[in-house]
Protein backbone atom coordinates (compact mmCIF):
# COMPACT_ATOMS: atom_id res chain seq x y z
CA UNK A 1 0.00 0.00 0.00
CA UNK A 2 3.00 2.66 0.85
CA UNK A 3 4.79 1.42 -2.59
CA UNK A 4 1.44 2.48 -4.11
CA UNK A 5 1.00 5.28 -2.56
CA UNK A 6 4.53 6.36 -3.36
CA UNK A 7 5.01 5.80 -6.75
CA UNK A 8 0.91 7.23 -7.15
CA UNK A 9 2.91 10.37 -5.19
CA UNK A 10 5.79 10.08 -7.97
CA UNK A 11 4.03 10.05 -11.02
CA UNK A 12 2.11 12.98 -9.75
CA UNK A 13 5.15 15.14 -9.23
CA UNK A 14 6.16 14.13 -12.65
CA UNK A 15 3.33 14.43 -14.88
CA UNK A 16 3.67 18.33 -12.89
CA UNK A 17 7.47 18.64 -12.73
CA UNK A 18 8.04 22.47 -14.25
CA UNK A 19 4.32 23.86 -12.24
CA UNK A 20 5.82 22.05 -8.83
CA UNK A 21 9.22 23.47 -9.34
CA UNK A 22 8.19 26.97 -10.03
CA UNK A 23 5.51 27.13 -7.02
CA UNK A 24 8.77 25.47 -4.60
CA UNK A 25 10.78 28.02 -5.96
CA UNK A 26 8.33 31.30 -5.00
CA UNK A 27 7.49 29.37 -2.00
CA UNK A 28 11.18 29.44 -0.86
CA UNK A 29 12.58 32.67 -2.52
CA UNK A 30 9.52 34.38 -1.08
CA UNK A 31 8.90 32.84 2.08
CA UNK A 32 12.22 33.94 3.98
CA UNK A 33 11.75 37.78 3.30
CA UNK A 34 7.76 37.80 3.72
CA UNK A 35 8.89 35.92 7.56
CA UNK A 36 11.01 38.55 8.28
CA UNK A 37 9.26 41.37 7.04
CA UNK A 38 6.38 39.86 9.00
CA UNK A 39 8.34 40.09 12.29
CA UNK A 40 10.65 43.01 11.83
CA UNK A 41 8.60 45.21 9.91
CA UNK A 42 9.63 46.15 6.21
CA UNK A 43 12.73 48.71 6.77
CA UNK A 44 14.69 45.77 7.67
CA UNK A 45 14.81 44.95 4.14
CA UNK A 46 13.96 47.83 2.12
CA UNK A 47 15.76 50.14 4.53
CA UNK A 48 14.44 53.35 6.45
CA UNK A 49 12.19 54.94 3.07
CA UNK A 50 15.37 56.94 1.31
CA UNK A 51 14.99 56.81 -2.05
CA UNK A 52 17.25 53.81 -3.13
CA UNK A 53 19.75 54.62 -6.38
CA UNK A 54 20.94 51.57 -6.59
CA UNK A 55 21.53 47.88 -4.95
CA UNK A 56 24.33 48.87 -3.29
CA UNK A 57 22.14 51.43 -1.09
CA UNK A 58 19.73 47.92 0.15
CA UNK A 59 20.57 47.10 3.37
CA UNK A 60 22.92 44.20 4.51
CA UNK A 61 19.88 41.81 5.31
CA UNK A 62 18.71 42.03 2.43
CA UNK A 63 22.26 40.50 0.58
CA UNK A 64 21.78 37.65 2.80
CA UNK A 65 18.08 37.18 1.38
CA UNK A 66 19.86 37.06 -2.06
CA UNK A 67 22.34 35.15 -1.36
CA UNK A 68 19.66 32.37 0.00
CA UNK A 69 17.40 32.69 -3.38
CA UNK A 70 20.14 30.88 -5.78
CA UNK A 71 20.40 28.57 -3.30
CA UNK A 72 16.42 28.28 -2.93
CA UNK A 73 15.93 27.43 -6.65
CA UNK A 74 18.84 24.89 -6.90
CA UNK A 75 17.57 23.34 -4.04
CA UNK A 76 14.30 23.25 -5.49
CA UNK A 77 15.41 21.86 -9.01
CA UNK A 78 17.03 19.03 -7.02
CA UNK A 79 14.13 18.16 -5.20
CA UNK A 80 11.92 18.01 -8.10
CA UNK A 81 14.24 16.22 -10.06
CA UNK A 82 14.45 13.47 -7.01
CA UNK A 83 11.11 13.35 -6.62
CA UNK A 84 10.21 13.04 -10.55
CA UNK A 85 12.80 10.67 -11.63
CA UNK A 86 15.29 9.81 -8.48
CA UNK A 87 19.06 8.56 -9.06
CA UNK A 88 18.43 8.64 -12.82
CA UNK A 89 17.58 11.70 -13.18
CA UNK A 90 20.05 13.37 -10.75
CA UNK A 91 23.23 11.72 -12.49
CA UNK A 92 21.43 13.10 -15.67
CA UNK A 93 22.06 16.60 -14.13
CA UNK A 94 25.29 15.79 -13.06
CA UNK A 95 26.11 15.09 -16.74
CA UNK A 96 24.55 18.41 -18.13
CA UNK A 97 26.32 20.25 -14.98
CA UNK A 98 29.85 19.25 -15.86
CA UNK A 99 29.92 19.36 -19.61
CA UNK A 100 32.87 21.36 -20.39
CA UNK A 101 33.80 19.73 -24.06
CA UNK A 102 33.01 22.15 -26.27
CA UNK A 103 33.51 24.31 -28.88
CA UNK A 104 35.52 27.86 -28.20
CA UNK A 105 32.91 29.85 -30.05
CA UNK A 106 30.24 28.53 -27.28
CA UNK A 107 32.61 30.07 -24.68
CA UNK A 108 32.70 33.34 -26.62
CA UNK A 109 28.91 33.54 -26.87
CA UNK A 110 28.50 32.73 -23.32
CA UNK A 111 30.85 34.85 -21.55
CA UNK A 112 31.08 37.68 -24.37
CA UNK A 113 27.69 37.97 -25.12
CA UNK A 114 26.45 40.70 -22.59
CA UNK A 115 29.82 42.53 -21.95
CA UNK A 116 30.14 44.07 -25.30
CA UNK A 117 27.29 44.30 -25.99
CA UNK A 118 26.66 46.90 -22.35
CA UNK A 119 29.89 48.58 -23.14
CA UNK A 120 28.97 49.49 -26.61
CA UNK A 121 25.44 50.65 -25.92
CA UNK A 122 26.80 52.64 -22.91
CA UNK A 123 29.53 54.12 -25.00
CA UNK A 124 26.95 55.03 -27.42
CA UNK A 125 24.62 56.31 -25.07
CA UNK A 126 27.31 58.06 -23.16
CA UNK A 127 27.85 60.46 -26.04
CA UNK A 128 24.05 62.13 -24.97
CA UNK A 129 24.42 62.14 -21.05
CA UNK A 130 26.82 60.99 -18.59
CA UNK A 131 24.32 59.29 -16.74
CA UNK A 132 25.28 56.20 -19.18
CA UNK A 133 29.50 56.52 -18.02
CA UNK A 134 30.18 52.90 -17.20
CA UNK A 135 30.29 52.18 -13.75
CA UNK A 136 33.66 50.91 -13.11
CA UNK A 137 35.45 54.04 -14.78
CA UNK A 138 33.42 56.66 -12.14
CA UNK A 139 33.82 53.96 -9.20
CA UNK A 140 36.52 55.14 -6.78
CA UNK A 141 37.21 51.41 -5.99
CA UNK A 142 37.65 49.41 -9.14
CA UNK A 143 38.82 46.92 -7.59
CA UNK A 144 36.14 45.93 -4.80
CA UNK A 145 33.82 46.82 -7.06
CA UNK A 146 34.90 44.41 -9.94
CA UNK A 147 34.95 41.26 -7.29
CA UNK A 148 31.61 41.96 -6.15
CA UNK A 149 30.24 42.07 -9.32
CA UNK A 150 32.18 38.87 -9.94
CA UNK A 151 31.01 37.28 -6.73
CA UNK A 152 27.67 37.84 -7.38
CA UNK A 153 28.01 36.93 -10.67
CA UNK A 154 29.35 33.59 -9.70
CA UNK A 155 26.95 32.75 -6.59
CA UNK A 156 24.00 33.67 -9.24
CA UNK A 157 24.75 32.26 -12.38
CA UNK A 158 25.97 28.69 -10.32
CA UNK A 159 23.18 28.22 -8.20
CA UNK A 160 20.15 29.46 -10.28
CA UNK A 161 21.10 27.49 -13.46
CA UNK A 162 21.10 24.14 -11.53
CA UNK A 163 17.32 24.91 -11.44
CA UNK A 164 16.24 27.48 -14.29
CA UNK A 165 18.36 25.62 -16.80
CA UNK A 166 19.59 22.08 -15.32
CA UNK A 167 15.87 21.36 -14.49
CA UNK A 168 13.02 23.80 -15.93
CA UNK A 169 14.75 24.99 -18.91
CA UNK A 170 15.28 20.63 -20.38
CA UNK A 171 11.74 19.71 -19.10
CA UNK A 172 10.05 22.41 -21.37
CA UNK A 173 12.43 21.95 -24.79
CA UNK A 174 10.93 18.25 -24.29
CA UNK A 175 7.19 19.58 -25.51
CA UNK A 176 8.20 23.68 -26.30
CA UNK A 177 9.36 25.45 -28.97
CA UNK A 178 12.72 27.85 -28.02
CA UNK A 179 11.21 31.14 -27.75
CA UNK A 180 7.98 29.48 -26.08
CA UNK A 181 10.90 27.67 -23.74
CA UNK A 182 12.57 31.14 -22.70
CA UNK A 183 9.38 32.92 -22.02
CA UNK A 184 8.01 30.07 -19.90
CA UNK A 185 11.07 30.08 -17.84
CA UNK A 186 12.08 33.87 -18.50
CA UNK A 187 9.06 35.35 -16.86
CA UNK A 188 9.50 33.75 -13.62
CA UNK A 189 12.99 34.48 -13.56
CA UNK A 190 11.73 38.12 -13.96
CA UNK A 191 9.08 37.82 -11.68
CA UNK A 192 11.30 36.50 -8.68
CA UNK A 193 13.43 39.71 -9.01
CA UNK A 194 10.16 42.25 -8.62
CA UNK A 195 11.17 42.92 -5.08
CA UNK A 196 14.48 44.05 -5.70
CA UNK A 197 13.68 46.17 -8.90
CA UNK A 198 11.00 47.65 -6.63
CA UNK A 199 13.61 48.10 -3.93
CA UNK A 200 15.84 50.43 -6.91
CA UNK A 201 12.73 52.23 -8.43
CA UNK A 202 12.63 55.70 -9.33
CA UNK A 203 10.13 58.34 -9.18
CA UNK A 204 11.38 59.40 -12.31
CA UNK A 205 9.24 57.37 -14.40
CA UNK A 206 6.43 55.81 -13.16
CA UNK A 207 6.64 52.43 -10.42
CA UNK A 208 4.94 50.33 -12.65
CA UNK A 209 7.63 50.94 -15.62
CA UNK A 210 10.47 51.14 -13.50
CA UNK A 211 9.82 47.62 -11.75
CA UNK A 212 9.48 46.48 -15.12
CA UNK A 213 11.87 47.82 -16.79
CA UNK A 214 14.78 45.45 -16.79
CA UNK A 215 12.55 42.37 -17.96
CA UNK A 216 13.05 44.51 -21.43
CA UNK A 217 16.33 42.93 -21.85
CA UNK A 218 15.86 39.81 -19.13
CA UNK A 219 13.40 37.85 -21.24
CA UNK A 220 15.38 37.87 -24.44
CA UNK A 221 18.68 36.93 -22.53
CA UNK A 222 17.06 33.86 -21.30
CA UNK A 223 15.90 33.01 -24.70
CA UNK A 224 19.28 33.23 -25.90
CA UNK A 225 20.19 31.35 -23.00
CA UNK A 226 17.94 28.43 -23.76
CA UNK A 227 19.14 28.90 -27.51
CA UNK A 228 23.26 28.04 -26.06
CA UNK A 229 21.74 25.26 -24.25
CA UNK A 230 19.80 23.99 -27.37
CA UNK A 231 23.09 24.19 -28.94
CA UNK A 232 25.49 22.39 -26.10
CA UNK A 233 23.39 20.73 -23.69
CA UNK A 234 25.57 22.41 -21.23
CA UNK A 235 24.29 23.75 -17.68
CA UNK A 236 27.34 25.16 -17.20
CA UNK A 237 27.39 27.42 -20.37
CA UNK A 238 23.85 28.64 -18.88
CA UNK A 239 25.82 29.22 -15.86
CA UNK A 240 28.86 31.15 -17.53
CA UNK A 241 26.44 32.95 -19.74
CA UNK A 242 24.44 33.83 -16.50
CA UNK A 243 27.32 34.86 -14.48
CA UNK A 244 28.37 37.38 -17.37
CA UNK A 245 25.00 39.23 -17.43
CA UNK A 246 24.96 39.77 -13.48
CA UNK A 247 28.93 40.51 -13.18
CA UNK A 248 28.44 43.02 -15.81
CA UNK A 249 25.58 44.54 -14.55
CA UNK A 250 26.78 44.96 -11.55
CA UNK A 251 29.77 46.65 -12.80
CA UNK A 252 28.74 48.57 -15.57
CA UNK A 253 25.72 50.42 -14.96
CA UNK A 254 26.49 53.28 -12.95
CA UNK A 255 24.09 54.25 -10.06
CA UNK A 256 23.69 57.61 -11.66
CA UNK A 257 21.60 55.67 -14.50
CA UNK A 258 18.47 56.16 -12.83
CA UNK A 259 14.65 57.28 -13.94
CA UNK A 260 14.75 57.67 -17.88
CA UNK A 261 18.30 56.72 -18.53
CA UNK A 262 17.65 53.60 -17.09
CA UNK A 263 14.59 52.86 -18.83
CA UNK A 264 16.41 54.13 -21.92
CA UNK A 265 19.28 51.81 -21.12
CA UNK A 266 16.93 49.21 -20.78
CA UNK A 267 14.82 49.18 -23.97
CA UNK A 268 17.60 49.73 -25.98
CA UNK A 269 19.45 46.85 -24.78
CA UNK A 270 16.84 44.66 -24.84
CA UNK A 271 15.80 45.47 -28.47
CA UNK A 272 19.37 44.66 -29.34
CA UNK A 273 19.24 41.40 -28.00
CA UNK A 274 15.64 40.69 -29.07
CA UNK A 275 17.23 41.35 -32.72
CA UNK A 276 20.30 38.80 -32.02
CA UNK A 277 17.21 36.23 -30.88
CA UNK A 278 15.77 36.85 -34.59
CA UNK A 279 19.05 36.62 -36.21
CA UNK A 280 20.13 32.96 -34.31
CA UNK A 281 16.49 31.91 -35.13
CA UNK A 282 16.69 32.66 -38.41
CA UNK A 283 19.90 31.31 -38.76
CA UNK A 284 18.82 27.68 -36.93
CA UNK A 285 16.17 27.78 -39.76
CA UNK A 286 18.63 27.99 -42.39
CA UNK A 287 20.58 25.56 -41.35
CA UNK A 288 17.32 22.98 -40.78
CA UNK A 289 16.68 24.01 -44.47
CA UNK A 290 19.84 23.17 -45.44
CA UNK A 291 20.28 19.70 -43.69
CA UNK A 292 16.58 18.94 -44.76
CA UNK A 293 17.68 19.51 -48.29
CA UNK A 294 20.70 17.34 -48.00
CA UNK A 295 18.65 14.64 -46.98
CA UNK A 296 16.12 14.39 -49.66
CA UNK A 297 18.69 14.94 -52.18
CA UNK A 298 20.98 11.91 -50.66
CA UNK A 299 17.52 10.02 -50.86
CA UNK A 300 16.61 10.85 -54.37
CA UNK A 301 19.95 9.68 -55.77
CA UNK A 302 20.22 6.18 -53.35
CA UNK A 303 16.13 5.79 -54.86
CA UNK A 304 17.66 6.43 -58.39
Amino acid sequence: METRQRTAFRAFIKRHAVLTYFILVFALVWGLPLIIISIAGPSTLLGTGAELTSPADLPPLMYLVSLASPLSIALAGIVVIALAYGRVGLRDLRSRLFLWRLGVRWYAVALLTAPLLMTAILGALSLTSNAFIPGIITADDKASLLVAGLVAGLVAGFFEEIGWTGFATHELRKRHGLLATGLLVGLPWCLLHLPLSAGTASGAVPQALSVAAPFFWWLPYRVLMVWVYDHTQSVLMAMLMHLAGVACAFVLLSSAMVGIPDLIFNVVFGATLWVLVAAVAAADRRKLSRREFDQLSAQSRFSR
